[in-house]
C-alpha cells in the first residue's frame, strides 16, 4: 500500500503562485509514476502532470504548460507541482495519484492507470 497526502492548497490571486506538495508513504516508489488530476465544481476530473520515479520523465496537459512544473524529491518521497501564473480557471481540487509502472507504454493520462489516490487539497484563484 501507498499513502499519499498532499498539503499547499489555498486562496491565491490570479497571476500568483502556489506549490503543492504529495507526501508518500508506505512503499518505495521506484517503480512508480505520480500524477496531479484536478476536478473543478460539477466538472470531471482532469489531467495535469505527471513523472516517473525513476528518471523523472515528465509530461504535462496543454492547458497548464509554461505555468506549472512537476518535480520529485527522491530522498524526501514527495512530489511538487510548482503553479505559477494562476488563473481563476485553476481553481479546483487538486489530487495526487500513483501508478505501478508494469512495463509497456506510459500512458499518465489516463485515470484508471492510477493505483492509489490522495484527498486531495483545495486552490482557489480569485480575480
Amino acid at each position: 500500500q501507498v499513502q499519499l497526502v498532499e498539503s499547499g492548497g489555498g486562496l491565491v490571486q490570479a497571476g500568483g503562485s502556489l506549490r503543492l506538495s504529495c507526501a508518500a508513504s508506505g512503499r518505495t516508489l521506484s517503480t512508480y509514476a505520480m500524477a496531479w488530476f484536478r476536478q473543478a465544481p460539477g466538472k470531471e476530473r482532469d489531467f495535469v502532470g505527471a513523472i516517473t520515479w525513476r528518471g523523472g520523465f515528465t509530461h504535462s496537459a496543454d492547458s497548464v504548460k509554461g505555468r506549472f512544473t512537476i518535480s520529485r524529491d527522491n530522498a524526501q518521497n514527495t512530489m511538487y507541482l510548482q503553479m505559477n501564473s494562476l488563473k481563476p480557471e485553476d481553481t479546483a481540487v487538486y489530487y495526487c495519484a500513483a501508478e505501478v509502472l508494469r512495463g509497456g507504454r506510459w500512458e499518465p493520462e489516463l485515470e484508471n492507470k492510477y493505483d492509489y489516490w490522495g484527498q486531495g487539497t483545495q486552490v482557489t484563484v480569485s480575480s
